[in-house]
């Protein structure tokens, strides 16, 4: 029995110094490739100064209408994010995709993530990159928020919005947006350790966690999982979530009916759970915050579906800036 136990302990003991033999290689890889990812994370647009931080905010496109784009919680790389749109869009409009602090080429700041600090920085970042409103405002996910409420605070800014499957105040304020903090301490440990690195190699696994590699072009795709290992779950984005349903609350406090149109575009999985009903139902009555809203139900959609439908979000689009009798188009 002395003897068994004596070789169990050591076949263990061999395991857990193989283990952490592994781990202190794994963080090393990591560390190097991290500073090889900062000489290539180049900012595609231009960097402004925001309350004493850097934003970025990418542009591109032509047209005398500027559409701005307000990207889901957690989305590490909005600009990669939004880019199955551009080509479509830019002989229409002008294209202004930012990042709040915390994503993408934006710096981390100290500034608390309720919804009108968010709302005052993206208005200071577009006036001082010189976008000329009134905007038409497309938001995904949890940045209907900041869409609606840059439109409560700037209304003479805004000409219109459409939504990405965009969640409705109504809903945030009584769903709770937390998760376990194990899961997130547990994601950013095996980001440290070279894991995620290493499982991202896989077309099947970046889809998942980064972008459909299939959707964007490699570089799109080099600097989504290369945002994605640097900022996944940093301080500001949780307190974004930690902050939904405050400032879901503040935004229905301030609620009219905008007299511009609003489309809100819904996700119509084929195997609609009870969750997935509650979210529609929801935004059919999120349209009503508009005289001229309405929703348009996409079939087979997944919630990113400007990745997944680029084609129906561009049409939308298109159809808004044409209700605004743009001459462009």
């Amino acid at each position: 029995m002395g003897k068994w136990l004596g070789r169990g302990l050591q076949l263990f003991g061999g395991f857990i110094l193989t283990m952490g033999v592994l781990l202190v290689i794994g963080m090393i890889y990591e560390v190097h490739q991290s500073r090889q990812d900062l000489r290539d994370y180049i900012p595609p647009g231009k960097l402004y100064e925001v309350d004493g931080r850097n934003m970025h905010l990418y542009t591109t496109g032509t047209g005398k209408t500027t559409v701005v784009f307000a990207s889901g919680w957690g989305t590490p790389n909005p600009y990669a994010d939004f880019s199955p749109l551009y080509e479509r869009l830019r002989p229409y409009a002008k294209l202004a995709v930012y990042d709040r602090f915390g994503y993408g080429y934006s710096d981390y700041t100290d500034a608390p993530r309720d919804i009108d600090t968010m709302t005052r920085e993206i208005h200071q970042l577009l006036k001082s990159a010189g976008q000329r409103p009134p905007f038409i405002m497309v938001g995904h996910s949890l940045g209907s928020l900041e869409v609606i409420r840059y439109a409560e605070m700037y209304p003479d800014e805004v000409a219109g919005i459409v939504m990405i499957d965009g969640g409705s105040p109504n809903y945030y304020c009584t769903e709770e947006m937390e998760m376990p903090e194990w899961y997130f301490d547990s994601a950013r440990a095996l980001i440290k350790t070279g894991v995620v690195r290493a499982l991202l190699h896989s077309d099947e696994m970046t889809s998942q966690w980064v972008i459909d590699p299939g959707l964007v072009t490699e570089p799109m795709r080099k600097a989504a999982t290369i945002s994605t290992l640097k900022l996944a779950y940093n301080e500001n984005m949780m307190e974004e979530m930690w902050n939904a349903q405050n400032n879901a609350r503040r935004v229905l406090a301030e609620r009219t009916e905008f007299s511009f149109p609003l489309t809100i575009l819904t996700a119509d999985p084929e195997n609609a759970d009870d969750q997935s009903m509650a979210w529609r139902k929801d935004q059919a009555d999120f349209a009503g915050w508009s005289g001229k809203g309405k929703q348009v139900f996409v079939p087979n959609a997944d919630h990113g579906l400007h990745n997944s439908h680029p084609d129906v979000v561009v049409n939308e689009i298109l159809r808004m800036l044409n209700i605004r009798g743009d001459s462009s188009i």
